[in-house]
């Protein structure tokens, strides 16, 4: 810039410069007296600082704090023994009161945080019925500690309190998972108050929920964690009670933890020669894409490698997004939606996502899954989990089950290796779009009703009420755009986010969604009140009681606020469909012994059940499964369970 460029420039804003400058300036004269003693450094008010960390969740900083011992006022001194045999385990169990609630702590070959589960050993166990006072007795491998509790634990009178009553029952009945009566009497289960106090939290292991209710940090002492368990139960249950949440508790929740212990233990089977092909034909696949990256490259590089991927597609071919708007002018991400952009621009960006794809088959299925069999049922026994998710539904670990892609052909080859066992059969059962089935019910919307009580292909009647349309005349383009419309609305789908999903201009997209609106009325009453109720409360309560706290719907971040409407809008249709689900699952768990089948419920994903069955109970387990799913909670308009059956998971018609 010239200097007269510069001293027009001044010229013009000279009040601004000043002003500026005034901004820019410390005030020295403000009235502020400076007491040089109240600004020492002091110890820190452990006390305070724990009941802060308490209230707002901050784990991590609660464990940095010096332990309570000198600063609780229930360090009282504390009566923990040993049992010197099975025997005295007995004694001690008959000679307490039997009206009196006994908590019990199986502890495994395993630190607490990991997720073990069936197989696992019991190397102790430790009961306690009175605050302060415990007993613990080693375990040997005829588990002839457990045996001894086995008339306690069948006894449905005699209350107990246990952590996580999934993984109480695998461990403490091996033998007798499939007998209702061999664990009776679970009243608190400690792990499943916790995440229906806190679903949003991640850890509901012992320690970490002794440490936010009862700010105590656990050393470890034998015969402490039962008397722990004794003592938060009452805490965590009177806040259940008080927060509304003891409905979910007794007829979801608990309940279900029986069912998942027995699918745990029955496990799924898995044919390893299947696997090893698939591992051998995604190989060579990889190859062949590895070949022609590295040709459209011109050069060998790590395709795994961020840092390395970038160079060659933003140095050396020069790529750029088409819609920079979603990205910063120079980023260097090769994050997923950069590279599905970029695959308008080159060939190479699109194989990558392919190499990635099949590189995340292999690895984490085709050649981990073989090691995962457990050799004595030659099946894999994956962890199903009730306290991981905000939302409400299952999660699956060790391995993940959950995440099976199912959209690519390769995909669904990984579901091939999942087999029924000779004479019998697999039969999966799916429900059909059940949350624009629980926004139908939850809304009132007459339009939406009606398409589904009219069994309508509700995809063909939104693009008849957007477009203006008639199915006859419909393309498939039309029942696309409609489809992404549906699912969208019910996620907070901007006007941005759906001219992105579609490809379109976001002014198209904004219409699409103001007609919908327009046609679907009672839809967008019912998500304004949602976000509205949600701005009062702080959480959102789906129809079964679950409740969900959503505290960013009044953060100043835009961004932050943006995400928990959404949030706000999605949950109580995401919430009742994972509740519907586990309803489901409870029931059908009681139907099949009932009737003498021996059909197993064997694995849960999102919103399918799948079960292996002899091949002559197939009908009548179809027609079992598809009543107790469709009838076992009623609503406003029809729930559709559509049934499939095959030799395995992926040929099933």
């Amino acid at each position: 810039m010239k200097r007269a460029s510069y001293r027009e420039a001044l010229e013009k804003n000279a009040k601004f410069v000043i002003l500026s400058k005034q901004l820019a300036t410390i005030p020295t004269d403000a009235p502020v007296k400076l007491d040089l003693k109240s600004l020492e450094l002091e110890e820190p008010d452990a006390a305070a600082l724990r009941d802060l960390y308490v209230e707002l969740g901050f784990s991590s900083l609660l464990r940095e704090l010096s332990p309570l011992a000198s600063m609780h006022k229930d360090d009282a001194p504390v009566d923990y023994a040993p049992l010197e045999s099975p025997a005295g385990l007995t004694t001690y169990l008959d000679s307490a009161d039997a009206k009196r609630e006994t908590a019990v702590w199986l502890g495994i070959d395993a630190a607490e945080d990991d997720e073990e589960g069936f197989g696992s050993a019991v190397l102790n166990v430790e009961v306690s019925s009175k605050e302060g006072l415990a007993r613990f007795a080693a375990n040997d491998l005829e588990n002839r500690t457990l045996n001894a509790m086995s008339a306690f634990l069948a006894d449905p009178k005699r209350p107990k309190i246990v952590h996580d009553p999934k993984l109480f029952r695998l461990l403490a009945a091996p033998g007798a998972i499939d007998d209702p009566k061999a664990i009776a009497g679970i009243k608190h289960a400690t792990a499943l108050y916790s995440y229906l106090l806190r679903p949003t939290t991640a850890k509901h292991n012992l320690a970490e929920v002794v440490l936010r209710h009862l700010n105590r940090t656990l050393s470890g002492a034998p015969g402490e964690r039962a008397d722990f368990l004794f003592r938060l139960a009452p805490v965590l249950r009177e806040e259940v009670e008080k927060q509304g949440l003891l409905d979910v508790y007794e007829k979801i929740d608990l309940p279900l933890a029986a069912v998942l212990a027995r699918m745990e233990a029955c496990g799924v089977r898995i044919d390893p020669k299947e696997l090893d092909r698939i591992g051998t034909h995604l190989a060579t696949e990889m190859a062949k894409l590895e070949k022609r990256i590295f040709e459209l490259a011109e050069c060998v590089f790590n395709i795994n490698s961020p840092q390395q991927l970038a160079e060659v597609l933003f140095d050396k071919l020069n790529l750029t997004p088409p819609r920079m708007g979603r990205f910063k002018p120079k980023s260097r991400s090769t994050a997923a939606d950069v590279l599905e952009e970029l695959c308008e621009v080159h060939e190479l960006p699109k194989l990558v996502i392919e190499y990635r794809e099949l590189t995340k088959l292999k690895s984490n299925y085709a050649d981990v899954l073989p090691r995962l069999i457990y050799p004595l049922t030659e099946r894999i026994h994956t962890s199903l989990c009730q306290t991981g998710t905000a939302t409400g539904r299952l999660s699956s670990s060790n391995p993940n089950l959950q995440n099976i892609p199912v959209r690519t052909e390769l995909g669904r080859e990984i579901r091939s290796a999942f087999v029924a066992a000779p004479g019998s059969l697999l039969l999966s059962a799916d429900y059909s779009q059940i949350e624009l089935r629980v926004l139908a019910h939850l809304s009132h919307d007459p339009v939406l009703t009606d398409a589904f009580q009219r069994g309508e292909d509700i995809h063909a009647r939104t693009a008849q009420e957007v477009f203006g349309v008639g199915p006859m005349a419909q393309t498939r383009e039309h029942r696309r755009v409609a489809k992404v419309i549906n699912f969208g609305v019910i996620y907070g789908l901007s006007a941005f986010g759906l001219a992105q999903n579609l490809g379109i201009e976001q002014k198209e997209a904004a219409h699409f969604i103001a007609v919908y609106f327009e046609r679907y009325a009672g839809v967008k009453k019912f998500l304004d009140e949602q976000i509205a109720e949600t701005r009062k409360t702080g959480f959102v309560r789906n129809m079964f009681g679950r409740v969900r706290p959503i505290p960013e719907i009044e953060s100043p971040q835009a961004n932050l606020r943006n995400f928990a409407e959404r949030t706000a809008m999605n949950t109580p249709m995401q919430g009742a469909a994972a509740d519907l689900i586990k309803l489901a699952m409870i029931e059908l768990d009681r139907r099949l012994p009932a009737e003498k089948f021996k059909a197993r419920m064997t694995l849960q994903v999102h919103d399918e059940l799948l079960f292996e069955a002899p091949e002559s109970e197939i009908p009548a387990l179809r027609r079992v499964v598809k009543d107790v799913m469709e009838n076992v909670h009623k609503f406003r308009v029809p729930i559709v369970a559509e049934t499939k059956v095959g030799p395995n998971w992926r040929d099933m018609k």
